[in-house]
């Protein structure tokens, strides 16, 4: 991203106190890079006086300021689960309809083929199939939650 971008997202952020972060992502379909600028130390009201700026490119690991890569704010999920991803942007249901039970939840087993949620996309319900066999062990998608293209909703064990 350009600087000039980069140096208005600063001047936004160190107006509006309340703003702990933003996120700015360019592209679609794995070809995308992001910039996110925050503030360290953030509490609602109480701007600090720092601000990280980080970029990132697919596969890239974020550099901060100082060009050392950014820690993970998530360790790593264990190689041996497999994840579900989703096949579109849309909005992530866990269930047929409002009350029901989920399609699936942690401890569920699930086939190749079984239903595991919803995703609506220009209001069209679209049943999501497991591409994978074997018990879930997370559910990373809360119900009513945008979803990205090729965001992980789930992760199954497939020796479980």
């Amino acid at each position: 991203m350009k600087l000039d971008i980069i140096a208005q997202l600063v001047q936004i952020l160190k107006d509006a106190p309340d703003v702990g972060a933003i996120e700015i992502r360019r592209g679609w379909f794995g070809a995308w890079s992001s910039v996110r600028v925050s503030k360290a130390g953030h509490v609602a009201g109480n701007a600090g006086g720092h601000v990280l700026v980080t970029q990132a490119a697919p596969g890239q690991a974020a550099l901060t300021p100082t060009g050392a890569a950014a820690p993970a704010a998530v360790a790593p999920p264990p190689s041996h689960l497999l994840g579900i991803p989703s096949p579109m942007v849309g909005t992530f249901y866990s269930a047929p309809e409002p009350g029901a039970q989920a399609y699936v939840k942690v401890g569920s087993r699930v086939n190749v083929g079984q239903v595991v949620c919803i995703i609506e996309a220009m209001k069209i319900m679209n049943e999501i199939e497991s591409e994978v066999a074997g018990v879930v062990k997370e559910v990373n998608v809360q119900n009513a939650q945008p979803v990205e293209f090729g965001q992980v909703l789930f992760r199954v064990d497939p020796n479980g």
